[in-house]
């Protein structure tokens, strides 16, 4: 087996496939700025035949006049914070030999008030997907029809333009896109990027139109499978590896990758149940990877979860799982103890009494993951927002990260590139179709509390809901909160509920309204059933040590996936997370059930299954009658809000 020296692997490919080391004229640079989307940018460019190279915000002009187009995406930060990202402002002031700029979101920001122009925070921010009106006669939007809908995520608003700046997009009263065509410099505020089919043409209109770069740039999966097997030999050379599965794609598709990398002996193949997993799903788990060839072992182990704990970021230490309430708290005690329970089964294996220098542990962790996490190996400046902890990439995995000791192969592609590369291995179709299901399993799927939640800002926040009601429509705050993400940061926020009769696009467009004007609520459900004249604010005490609580998720979960299956929609829904709420709704000791129906391709932004168009009607009504004659069930919630401002997982 050829085993790789320390300058090889120093060169090996950090995207897919390998990035430019020096400035073309052929390649667009992406200042990193933080933004959730910044590989989107890149990856989607090379799809588009042309390279593309991540690099530092505060990379000097000398290096960037070196290529042929510049874009600077989002990011978390707002323009007017002293410590925001700033590329080198002699970019805006030094015109000659500069390429093309196009900025997006805080990018169209960051142009328009360092050329002269004005941005300002608004009462008004936007989430999600929304309409816009697209000028005439820039080059930037050629051929693109006049209305399209967009993914947007910003608090700041551009309100006065820079001279020389026009506009050329508007999403209401507001700013959405601005262009300097003698500059050659434009800004949006929404992002092309995840916006298909029309934002890949607004990205080819500015790459060949406006850059006049060429399409040399070959995007292939089978040379990224190529290069992923000879770095996997590299990394790990005659190290033992670990791989804990789950059953889903990312960690499946590395199973078969290490099959064809490693001799068998050189590699163990585990199954922890660690008590969160579906009815069945160990055992439907081992029988699917044993028809695709792969043997995997199942470490049983629930009782040793809800007991553990770990420390937080700040130095304290965090209750048990059993009663921890805080997501952060839950994501980051299941992370650890992976982690832990890898080094213990890596030490049997291995039969030392001290874990020694001879081991890998391989993980499926996406840059979604890991970007979403704040990893250093997403972004390496350490200027992304954490939106939330994945299992993969808690304190403890970094320090194993950090020691050579953790390979991630997938760790710069998303969910529908793996599904691709998952294919090109071998994976049987049952696999790399498969909806995600996360780590940490169910036990993020249940909302825990004692107490409701009720923030000091609760009645002014309610105060501005109500101002929503109809005649028809009732709005109401629940006494829950909910993980979100707006403006490329994470926000822990207010769930609002509406309820009346079953009107969805009406709906749909009221939860845009509301998450737009009130920036402390972050998800929309509509609860269905009666009407509701009031909702009570209080909860069912519910903490995963009670047995009942992961038992009544179970048979609800099973209820769902099952009347999915029979339609075929498990094919043609990205992901269904069904969410145990303790919302009793008046009714003593009860719970609630929230249906979570997302459409996404590599789930950094997508949308609810439309009830009527996406997912029939018949079908959800069927899953809602099933679930209201569980003795446990109180009310069936649908979630209304896109990603953003909601996060995929409610935790």
């Amino acid at each position: 087996m050829e085993v790789w020296d320390i300058e090889t692997l120093e060169r090996m490919p950090e995207s897919l496939p390998t990035h430019e080391l020096l400035p073309d004229k052929q390649t667009v640079a992406i200042p990193d700025t933080g933004s959730q989307y910044g590989f989107d940018i890149e990856q989607k460019l090379k799809r588009l035949g042309i390279n593309a190279v991540r690099l530092p915000f505060d990379t000097p002009i000398e290096t960037l006049y070196g290529y042929g187009g510049i874009i600077i995406p989002g990011g978390p930060e707002s323009v007017y914070e002293p410590d925001s990202p700033k590329p080198d402002q002699r970019l805006f002031s030094e015109r000659e030999n500069r390429p093309p700029i196009l900025g997006i979101c805080y990018g169209s920001q960051l142009i328009n008030q360092a050329m002269g122009g004005k941005v300002e925070k608004l009462p008004e921010r936007q989430d999600g997907y929304r309409e816009l009106i697209l000028g005439v006669g820039s080059a930037l939007l050629h051929g693109i029809d006049d209305q399209q809908k967009f993914v947007t995520t910003h608090g700041d608003t551009i309100t006065e333009l820079a001279p020389g700046f026009v506009p050329i997009a508007t999403s209401g009263n507001l700013n959405a896109g601005i262009a300097n065509e003698e500059e050659q410099m434009y800004g949006l505020q929404f992002h092309p990027e995840v916006s298909p089919p029309a934002g890949d043409l607004i990205l080819k209109n500015f790459i060949s139109d406006i850059c006049g770069l060429e399409q040399t740039y070959d995007y292939s999966y089978e040379q990224f499978v190529d290069d992923a097997i000879i770095e996997a030999q590299g990394f790990i050379g005659d190290r033992k590896a670990l791989l804990f599965i789950s059953g889903g794609v990312d960690s499946s598709a590395v199973a078969k990758l290490l099959e064809q990398a490693l001799p068998p002996e050189q590699l163990e193949i585990v199954l922890v149940d660690h008590g969160f997993m579906r009815l069945g799903e160990v055992e439907q788990v081992v029988e699917m990877m044993a028809r695709c060839g792969i043997n995997a072992k199942v470490f049983d182990a629930p009782g040793q979860y809800l007991d553990a704990k770990t420390k937080r970021d700040d130095g304290t230490e965090t209750p048990t799982l059993g009663k921890a309430i805080d997501p952060e708290d839950k994501r980051k005690i299941i992370g650890d103890k992976f982690i832990r329970l890898q080094r213990e089964e890596m030490a049997q294996i291995l039969d030392l009494g001290e874990i020694g220098e001879d081991y890998v542990l391989v993980m499926g962790s996406l840059y979604t993951d890991l970007i979403e996490s704040g990893s250093k190996v997403a972004n390496k400046d350490g200027t992304a927002a954490k939106i939330k902890t994945h299992h993969n990439d808690t304190e403890e995995a970094r320090k194993m990260r950090e020691a050579g000791h953790i390979y991630e192969p997938w760790r710069f592609i998303q969910k529908d590139d793996v599904r691709e590369v998952g294919r090109l291995l071998g994976l049987s179709e049952e696999i790399y179709t498969r909806q995600p299901f996360p780590g940490p399993g169910l036990a993020i799927r249940v909302l825990c509390g004692v107490e409701p939640y009720q923030p000091p800002d609760t009645n002014r926040v309610a105060e501005q809901l109500a101002e929503f009601n109809t005649d028809d429509t009732r709005v109401h705050l629940l006494p829950i909160k909910s993980v979100g993400l707006q403006g490329d940061g994470r926000t822990y926020a207010h769930t609002a509920c509406l309820s009346g009769p079953v009107n969805w696009a009406e709906y749909k467009d009221l939860t845009g309204r509301i998450t737009d004007s009130i920036h402390d609520i972050n998800r929309v459900v509509y609860v269905f059933g009666e009407p509701l004249e009031d909702v009570a604010q209080e909860i069912t005490p519910t903490l995963l040590e009670d047995p009942e609580v992961i038992e009544q998720l179970l048979v609800a979960d099973k209820i769902v996936n099952d009347k999915l299956a029979e339609y075929g929609l498990d094919k043609t829904l990205s992901q269904v997370p069904v969410v145990l709420a303790p919302l009793p709704f008046g009714e003593e000791g009860k719970r609630s059930i929230v249906i979570r129906t997302f459409m996404t391709t590599n789930f950094k932004a997508g949308d609810i299954a439309m009830p009527g168009v996406d997912i029939p009607e018949s079908v959800i009504n069927e899953i809602v009658d099933e679930l209201l004659e569980l003795p446990f069930v109180a009310r069936v919630l649908y979630d209304l809000t896109s990603k953003p401002p909601g996060t995929t997982e409610w935790e």
